[in-house]
């Protein structure tokens, strides 16, 4: 049995989950997502961006609805690469008027290519990307990238579209240095999760190390990607504290060095 988590940074340092699911759907229900937020408040994490994409289209609603009920969560919406196949334009309007109610919507997303799963068509997840990129140009708000096996076709959409002109952030990085620093040179930020304290994630903390302080962000992409020594539980935001840690260990700097800088830069990513 894996131990239970203890606060991995000093009392009083900031520490911020950059990218959760907050969803009910993977905590059984609103009690068990409001517990999770309760425990991350217990090991120190003052605020937790709920990521209102990945679950359908109901997704938005869910992580508003989060947001609406603790000071602390803030929300993004959006529509996943692999949920593209339902995308229309009628149900993105209806997905950015959430932003006129209670919630605090700072970002949209998680978007972007999935050509690894390929759950919807790739036309199709062009197409739904594309559309999301220009509303949050419309809007000015930054958008959260989902990035995977797309060749460095995100990069290019991302280019075409001028996103790094309202900020873009490369969610549960997992590329390579050179394209790290592609993004970064572009004015984007990185965000580690949890595989950086994985036994098979050497390129991570490589990229961990040389990923510029003012770029670095940190979470856990809760449920999924536990950190270790909590390989095996569900992964929730009370683990970030893990992320800091392994970071810094890789950095020769201490866990609240990393903790202050990522919060900071969450904060001017966010606006919050």
């Amino acid at each position: 049995m894996s131990p239970e988590p203890t606060r991995m940074v000093a009392a009083g340092t900031p520490l911020i989950d950059s990218h959760c699911h907050l969803d009910a759907r993977a905590w059984e229900d609103d009690a068990g997502v409001d517990a999770v937020v309760a425990r991350a408040h217990a090991l120190g994490v003052t605020h937790m961006v709920a990521i209102g994409s990945g679950y359908g289209f109901e997704s938005a609603n869910r992580a508003c609805s989060v947001a609406g009920r603790h000071a602390a969560v803030v929300a993004s919406v959006g529509l996943h690469p692999h949920d593209a196949a339902e995308f229309t334009d009628e149900r993105l309007a209806d997905m950015l008027a959430l932003r006129g109610g209670i919630a605090n919507v700072v970002a949209l997303g998680e978007m972007g290519l999935d050509f690894h799963y390929d759950y919807s068509p790739r036309e199709v997840q062009r197409a739904a990307f594309r559309a999301q990129l220009a509303a949050a140009k419309e809007l000015n708000l930054p958008v959260i990238i989902h990035d995977r096996d797309s060749s460095g076709e995100t990069l290019t959409i991302l280019d075409e579209e001028r996103a790094f002109d309202t900020g873009v952030l490369f969610h549960c990085y997992t590329g390579d240095v050179a394209y790290m620093q592609a993004i970064t040179d572009r004015g984007g930020f990185i965000s580690i999760p949890g595989i950086v304290t994985f036994k098979t994630g050497e390129t991570m903390r490589e990229v961990a190390a040389r990923t510029p302080m003012e770029r670095l962000m940190i979470e856990t992409d809760s449920p999924f990607l536990t950190p270790v020594p909590f390989r095996g539980r569900k992964n929730e935001p009370a683990f970030v504290g893990y992320v800091a840690a392994k970071v810094a260990e890789v950095r020769g700097v201490t866990a609240e060095a990393i903790a202050t800088t990522a919060a900071e830069n969450t904060r001017r990513f966010f606006r919050f």
